[in-house]
């Protein structure tokens, strides 16, 4: 039970995987407000799902919902929305690979931020892991030269401001499920993913109705992106429930190496050195936040 959450993680990093290709590919088609819609809507009949199975089969009712929870996840919900949707527009804008890099910069921000509301732990070995893999995901995605021409742009900042968000999102979420008196870590996981679908859904209904219509016109699109961005948030969320938020984003940073794997074995792509120095990094990081927290 205490080395679930990697298993958690690693499981929420793969589907995040398919539901970011999924949504990128529905913002070609219904824009940007319409796709971030996507992820929560249709996402939320399936949380709900969820909750009746682990309600239904497991030891543990729902839990009754705290003010102190409640709060969290409107914080992390809120925070999501707009680290999704920014994310997408970055990727209309910029490469993959750029915008990778900018938000996986995220684990750093977490950390200390998560240490100041949660009291999150923040040892030097964790920091050390911290460290050591995100300069990886850097090293491994972009061209020498290209930070420094980033730097002063502004996809730069909006990158770092998804970052920010999405890493704000796992603050408020792990917050919510902490926040929670009774049950065990699934119910309280799964709780906490339905309010806070269900507040995002709310939130952009009243605000993007043009884009709900839309949405449905692509259902079978919308449906696909909403399964994958419910499944990988039950992860996620069960990662949360066990962890701390910044020790599941950094395992997480792992998926970049998987997929360089993939593309070199599968379809024949060549790594280059400065890609097996970043993906040295990024392993070198994860066994050190491993070998501390196991």
């Amino acid at each position: 039970m205490q080395h679930l959450w990697i298993a958690a993680t690693l499981i929420a990093a793969v589907a995040q995987t398919g539901r970011n290709a999924a949504q990128a590919g529905l913002t070609k088609t219904i824009g940007t407000a319409a796709a971030t819609q996507v992820r929560f809507l249709f996402g939320l009949p399936f949380a709900l799902i969820f909750l009746a199975l682990v309600a239904g089969l497991g030891p543990d009712a729902v839990p009754t919902l705290t003010t102190r929870a409640l709060g969290f996840t409107a914080l992390g919900a809120v925070a999501q929305i707009g680290g999704t949707a920014m994310m997408l527009r970055l990727m209309q804008s910029q490469s993959f690979a750029v915008t990778t890099a900018w938000l996986k910069t995220e684990p750093i921000l977490l950390a200390i931020a998560a240490f100041a509301v949660l009291g999150d732990p923040l040892t030097l070995p964790t920091l050390l892991a911290i460290a050591l893999a995100t300069v990886g995901v850097v090293v491994m995605t972009l061209k020498p030269g290209a930070a420094s021409r980033l730097a002063q742009a502004r996809p730069a900042l909006a990158g770092l401001a998804a970052a920010f968000l999405f890493g704000l999102s796992a603050i408020g979420f792990r917050g919510g499920i902490t926040a929670l008196d009774q049950g065990g870590f699934l119910i309280r996981a799964t709780t906490i993913l339905c309010l806070s679908l269900a507040l995002q859904t709310a939130l952009l209904g009243l605000f993007d109705r043009r884009g709900l219509i839309a949405s449905f016109r692509h259902w079978r699109g919308s449906i696909t992106a909403g399964f994958l961005g419910a499944f990988a948030s039950q992860f996620w969320f069960i990662g949360f429930s066990l962890t701390s938020a910044a020790n599941v984003r950094t395992l997480a940073l792992i998926d970049l190496v998987f997929a360089q794997m993939v593309s070199a074995w599968v379809f024949h792509q060549p790594t280059s050195r400065r890609q097996m120095a970043g993906m040295a990094l990024i392993v070198a990081g994860v066994a050190v936040l491993l070998r501390t927290e196991i």
